[in-house]
């Protein structure tokens, strides 16, 4: 995992190696919404009085003093040891160890397929470091070389297709709902104005973006988002991955089938954020789900092509969300966000596998 390989995708790859396999995925989940959630507090506080210029230049400052950082993080250790650096991922571990004051088992990393460990003192202080399999010569030439498009090919492979165009079906999915349930927030009620009105063609795009009901009606939904990563962090692991996407699309659904027709402004909030807590929840899963189901070897290449995917639902909901509605079509707005929900419901449930309590592989061919 390169640390700069995606930039979406590298954050929670990170967030994913860094964090210890007991309670790891409650704190990827907790954790991962926070940037989120202050862009969009600066969103509501600086908008309205300044202008998205100085949005926009706000919004970037967090990006530099996270580059002050970069120095000082620490790369996967699996990944140094996919790469043969044995000595830079020792370096790492006794990093880690001391910043969490505890000792690391005895033994010594050795390079390859093999763990070789030394007994010292007691043998239940002796524990594995990484443990592989011996692969194929041909498995263990690309563990090293992989990248770029043959790691692509890799995603394609017969062990991983199925994986893998499943998940570019479900993050295609996600990414359309979340941004598209953003952009219903405001074109709901604005639609419904122009809509309902006799004299609709009098509402003017400067009474919309001056509308001081939008600036509530957005951070209202969009605190959804925190009891939505509340949730995933407490489900994540007693239910299960598919599960806990499944389940939270399919509440979604609900949520949103009584906008199908027009609502009052106050209901059209509650339901939307309903739905964005549902959403939040599932999405959040799926990212921990995306990391856990590829191997080091393509994981930060796997999850990134996937996430790129996704960006494309980004690009097609305004088509609907705003499109639509303004054209007076809400009923078949909700529809297609409720078959959209359902899709990508069902094709969780074809995923080959739950990665709850699952290690995490080195190689394609042990995925």
């Amino acid at each position: 995992m390169a640390r700069g390989d995606f930039r979406l995708p590298g954050r929670f790859v990170l967030l994913r190696l860094a964090v210890p396999m007991e309670g790891g995925r409650s704190a990827t989940a907790a954790g991962s919404g926070h940037g989120e959630e202050g862009a969009r507090m600066r969103w509501v506080a600086v908008m309205p009085a300044f202008g998205w210029r100085w949005l926009l230049a706000l919004s970037s400052l967090p990006s530099f003093a996270l580059l002050l950082f970069y120095p000082v993080t620490l790369e996967s250790p699996r990944y140094l040891c996919m790469k043969g650096k044995i000595a830079e991922a020792v370096h790492v571990l006794e990093t880690r160890a001391r910043v969490n004051c505890v000792s690391l088992p005895s033994g010594r990393l050795v390079s390859g397929h093999r763990t070789e460990l030394h007994d010292i003192g007691d043998a239940s202080e002796t524990a594995q470091l990484v443990t592989s399999k011996k692969n194929n010569t041909a498995d263990h030439g690309s563990k090293s070389e992989i990248g770029g498009f043959t790691a692509i090919l890799k995603l394609l492979s017969p062990n991983l297709i199925r994986s893998t165009l499943l998940l570019w079906t479900v993050f295609l999915g996600h990414a359309f709902l979340y941004y598209g349930l953003v952009l219903l927030t405001s074109e709901l009620n604005h639609g419904n104005r122009i809509c309902g009105s006799e004299e609709g063609a009098e509402v003017t795009t400067t009474a919309h973006i001056n509308d001081e009901n939008l600036y509530r009606n957005v951070f209202i939904t969009s605190f959804g988002e925190v009891p939505g990563l509340l949730l995933s962090a407490a489900i994540v692991d007693k239910i299960g991955r598919k599960l806990s996407m499944s389940s939270m699309l399919y509440i979604s659904c609900l949520c949103i089938s009584p906008l199908m027709f027009a609502q009052t402004e106050s209901l059209t909030t509650v339901f939307l954020f309903g739905a964005r807590v549902c959403i939040s929840a599932s999405f959040t899963v799926l990212h921990i789900y995306a990391r856990e189901i590829y191997p080091t070897a393509v994981r930060a290449t796997g999850v990134g092509f996937a996430s790129s995917i996704a960006r494309f639902g980004g690009i097609l909901c305004p088509l609907v969300a705003v499109g639509l509605v303004h054209a007076c079509h809400q009923m078949a707005v909700i529809l297609i966000f409720i078959t959209v929900m359902l899709a990508s419901g069902i094709a969780v449930s074809y995923f080959p596998l739950e990665t709850s309590g699952r290690k995490l592989s080195d190689h394609v061919a042990a995925a």
